[in-house]
Order: C-alpha cells, then structure tokens, then sequence
C-alpha cells in the first residue's frame, strides 16, 4: 500500500458510537494519528479536544477534527455515520435514512482513498456494508461490517456468566444479520475444546434447550434493552471497533463474525452478512466455514433472504 500510513485511522460520525470508538483507539495506543469527521464540524472538534487532553496518560498521538482530504492516507476508515436507533426502533427500520446518508458519505471518501480498509459500523450494519461496498468499488476484502462481533461477545459474556467461567474460555457464535434474524451457531459452541452441553452439565445445568432459547433471546435483545434504559448503546460496540482494529494494524489473522459480502458459501451470495472470517492487514482473508447443523442453515438462508429482500427495496428504488 504506497500512500497508506497503517497507524492512522479516521472516523466518520462523531455520534455516541464515534466518539465512543475514537475513545477506545485511543486508549488503545494502536493509530498514532486518528481524524475526526462530522456533518457537525464542531462537535468532531469538541470530541477531538476533549479526549487529546487525557493524552499525558496515554500514548502520544493526533487526534484532530479533520474533512475528506485528510483520510489520503488512512489506514482504517471507519463509519459510524447515520441515524441512530430509536426505542422501539429495528435495526432494519434505520434503512432509508442511513442508506442516504452513505450515498452521500461513501463517494467521498472513495473519492480521496482507494487504498484503505472501509469497516462499516452504522445501523443496519449488514445492508450499508452492501452499500458501501457498491458505492466504493473496493475490493470485497476490504469493505466489511462490525457485524455480529458485539452480539457475540454478548453471547460469550452471558454464557459466562451462566456457567460462572471466563467469558474468554467460551468458544461460540453469532452469525447473519447483525439484528432480529442472527442466529446461534450453538452446534459450533464449545469452552475450551469442551461440547457445550458437557461443560453445562459439569456445572450443574441440565435443561439445555431452554437455557439456549433464553440466552440467545437475551442476546437478541440486549440492544433494545440498552436503548430503552440509557437511550443507545455505545460502549460494547466501540471495544469492538478497537478489537477489529487490533486484527487488521497487527495483522492478527483473527477470526471475528465480521459482516462481508457472501459469495456461495452455505449456498448464500450477493448479501452481506456475518460468518467467522479470518482478518488481517488486507482486511477479510477468507471466511472460515463452521459446522452449522440442517436447523442453523436453514435459519443462516432465512437471514440472508431477510437481508436480500430489504436490499431490493431499498437500493433498487434509490
């Protein structure tokens, strides 16, 4: 990559999400430079002060309100630009709005980056990472969503929390839509090398299939009850943001549910969804196919054509 400095980043969108996620890189100490860019030049202006006077007690680095010219070199673009969700809101009902927005927003940043990786962050993640990658022209690999990393740290939390075990040692996943159609790929499940079902019951739970319902339903909900106590959700997305970063500016080839264009695997292609995938310093390497059981699948296909429909609604009017 010539004209690409890998430690500076830049976001577009200074909402809760943005500056929540510029916080985090922040402390993070992975970008030396990271640029701020709003429709609302004062408000990136205002983030970028207030998180640069914490900087003597963290790594040096710029942080600056910036506009599309300074993303030339960035390494790591980052949108969170849209409307946020609203109490009683889907994700899917975002739609219209954020996908305006990004026809506005992604062309510009193209028009100053075609080198960099575009990570995708606003609502409904999985349609504007479609978006985004038709109104860009980048390469696939580097065009991907936020995807189900959050949902699936939500997963590993509560079944750590269930089975009263480090929430790191719990090996499972969300895939599909970043919303009301995902899916847990409970048949993949496992803490440590052990079937899930073997680990609940050495802890001492045996109603496997109601605890799995419950639990999957929580994570399902967690949003809407993070929005309808506090009004948005913002802190577990931007440690997801920073753990994304960390995968591509080390070049961790970890695999992370991120959401990309789907191009067969399971029988799914021309949707962005989220599978496990393996991300590095060029963005998604290759999707990484997990045992899913006949019922996941079809759930998986289910998802997907949720997605496709609102695709064919949505970009075929605009």
């Amino acid at each position: 990559m010539s004209n690409i400095n890998v430690r500076k980043a830049a976001i577009i969108g200074c909402g809760f999400v943005g500056s929540a996620s510029a916080f985090a890189l922040m402390e993070s100490g992975l970008f030396s430079e990271l640029v701020l860019i709003d429709a609302d030049r004062n408000k990136a202006e205002g983030e970028a002060l207030d998180i640069s006077h914490g900087l003597p007690f963290a790594k040096p680095m710029q942080i600056y309100a910036g506009s599309y010219e300074d993303l030339s070199d960035a390494s790591v673009m980052i949108v969170t630009a849209g409307a946020g969700q609203k109490p009683g809101e889907t994700r899917l009902d975002l739609v219209k709005k954020n996908v305006g927005i990004f026809q506005s927003v992604i062309p510009q940043i193209a028009r100053y980056n075609q080198e960099g990786i575009l990570l995708i962050v606003a609502n409904p993640v999985d349609i504007l990472t479609y978006t985004a990658a038709k109104l860009s022209g980048f390469p696939q690999n580097r065009v991907f969503g936020s995807g189900t990393v959050l949902d699936t740290a939500r997963l590993k939390y509560l079944l750590g929390e269930h089975l009263h075990v480090d929430s790191r040692s719990v090996h499972a996943f969300i895939i599909g839509e970043h919303g009301d159609s995902e899916i847990a790929a409970w048949s993949s499940a496992n803490v440590s090398g052990i079937p899930l079902n073997s680990f609940c019951e050495m802890r001492g739970h045996f109603h496997h299939e109601e605890a799995m319902i419950q639990i999957a339903e929580d994570v399902k909900n967690s949003a809407y009850e993070i929005i309808e106590k506090k009004k948005a959700t913002y802190y577990g997305i931007a440690m997801s943001v920073r753990r994304i970063c960390e995968a591509i500016v080390r070049d961790e080839k970890s695999i992370l549910p991120v959401s990309g264009i789907q191009n067969g695997q399971y029988g799914i292609s021309g949707v962005a969804l989220s599978m496990p995938a393996i991300v590095g310093k060029d963005g998604i390497e290759v999707n990484v196919p997990i045992a899913l059981n006949e019922e996941e699948q079809a759930a998986l296909k289910q998802s997907a054509d949720t997605l496709r429909t609102v695709i064919n609604d949505v970009l075929n009017q605009a």
